[in-house]
């Protein structure tokens, strides 16, 4: 028996070996990069801010909920005209929930439910290793380079090309490209943060665009914790029950 248990812990390293091998170190590194970012399951409280050339701000709270590499969820807590709608994403699909407006609407991954830079893909993000696998990796001193490829036709963007520190495996910056290499936007990774059990991650995410020039949406994260959820919280019927899940 103990011959028996010692071929299946070499088969699972054998096993292992080989989709290290498939993925590649840049893979490694962006799915790393994911679960710092992140919890596999989790909620958060945001503030997206949208601020216009003349210097004027338009300021959102968000609690969201994630499961897994595909399903997301957010509830707008304020400003109070937006109160009680929310937003679902399951893989490519989106819906935005307006209450006394009756089922929800289908939104698209490049139009944006509060206006400004930050679309509805950056505001619902998935697992960048669900949409993009690393195409090329370079080293340049104390950072990684990963240009990044869209794994199907219907990602927001067919590129990206992302700075991430070689010691915390965080992103710096991101780059994001048109299939001819047409800059989109470039989202900035700031001031890094302790949320607390073993969550250390930036805090501030800021995004800008050639295509929006003046105009700039910056991302502050209050929280963000481990937690898990059913299956039916990521559903069409669920949406308007959203708040039920603040604690």
């Amino acid at each position: 028996m103990r011959s028996n248990g010692t071929n299946y812990f070499k088969l699972q390293g054998v096993v292992l070996d080989a989709v290290k091998k498939v993925l590649g170190p840049g893979n490694q590194i962006l799915i790393k990069l994911d679960r710092n970012l992140s919890p596999v399951s989790y909620e958060s409280y945001r503030k997206l801010i949208n601020i216009e050339p003349n210097g004027r701000k338009r300021e959102y709270v968000l609690f969201t909920v994630k499961k897994g590499r595909d399903k997301v969820a957010a509830l707008f807590i304020s400003p109070a005209s937006e109160k009680g709608r929310s937003t679902l994403r399951l893989v490519e699909n989106m819906w935005l929930y307006i209450p006394n407006v009756g089922k929800p609407i289908r939104i698209t991954s490049l139009q944006s439910v509060v206006g400004g830079v930050f679309n509805n893909s950056d505001i619902l993000r998935l697992d960048y290793a669900a949409e993009y696998f690393v195409e090329k990796m370079e080293e340049l001193g104390d950072k990684y380079i990963l240009n990044l490829k869209a794994k199907t036709k219907t990602v927001a963007y067919d590129k990206l090309k992302m700075w991430v520190d070689k010691d915390k495996i965080l992103p710096i910056k991101v780059q994001c490209l048109t299939e001819a290499s047409m800059l989109i936007k470039t989202i900035y990774f700031k001031q890094t943060r302790d949320f607390g059990n073993k969550i250390v991650r930036p805090s501030v995410i800021e995004t800008d665009s050639p295509l929006h020039k003046g105009y700039k949406s910056v991302m502050l994260f209050a929280n963000i914790k481990k937690r898990t959820f059913k299956d039916e919280v990521f559903t069409l019927t669920f949406m308007p029950n959203l708040e039920s899940l603040r604690q």
